[in-house]
């Protein structure tokens, strides 16, 4: 079940109060009074200042599930508030939420890009799938596929969290790779050994 605005204010005050064992968190706390009002199911996230982009490299290409591989060719970038990151057409960025995030062991979420960018042709390219229990700022992947480059600010609203109830809570919670972190960062992709099965298998 997806929760509703007001439901979700009330749970971000209950947290905010100290009034629940295991909080719905979100830093800087949205103005409560307005996301009651809003009549919506999602709470709206700002981009934070911290960009992760890949670079060319001398490479033919990258190499997924190779451990060796430590190095990605990417540049990190710090964009304070004011300044302003340039997407170009066709090119894709790691980027962070303004807002840290802590999920109590009952609810799960999920992050979609919000329609007014995506007219634009920003697009958020996958939903960020948000397991129980998961505290820290959130990654985007951001792509640019209009014609002309888009001019994206720290502080602005991109995103939406749609935050739903599961039928029961998580009895543990996993700890993502990608869990606590407040700059956007890559991991390699680690082998898969039923893939691997197969290769063998068919050669």
């Amino acid at each position: 079940m997806i929760l509703k605005a007001d439901r979700l204010s009330d749970l971000l005050g209950e947290g905010r109060d100290g009034a629940a064992a295991d909080p719905l968190v979100i830093v800087p706390t949205p103005d409560l009074e307005t996301l009651r009002k809003q009549g919506t199911a999602s709470v709206d996230l700002r981009l934070g200042t911290w960009f992760l982009q890949a670079r060319q490299a001398r490479t033919a290409f990258l190499k997924l599930g190779d451990q060796s591989e430590t190095r990605e060719p990417v540049t990190t970038s710090y964009v304070p508030f004011g300044g302003s990151f340039i997407l170009h057409p066709q090119s894709f960025v790691l980027a962070m939420t303004l807002e840290w995030i802590s999920l109590p062991a009952d609810l799960a979420a999920y992050v979609i890009g919000k329609s007014s960018w995506g007219r634009y042709g920003l697009i958020i390219a996958t939903a960020t799938g948000v397991h129980p229990g998961y505290k820290g700022c959130l990654t985007l992947e951001l792509t640019n596929v209009g014609e002309i480059p888009i001019e994206i600010k720290p502080g602005v609203s991109i995103c939406q969290l749609f935050i739903h109830r599961l039928e029961s809570a998580a009895a543990e919670v996993s700890i993502s790779d990608f869990g606590g972190l407040r700059r956007p960062t890559l991991r390699p992709i680690r082998p898969d050994p039923f893939a691997e099965k197969l290769a063998h298998a068919y050669q």
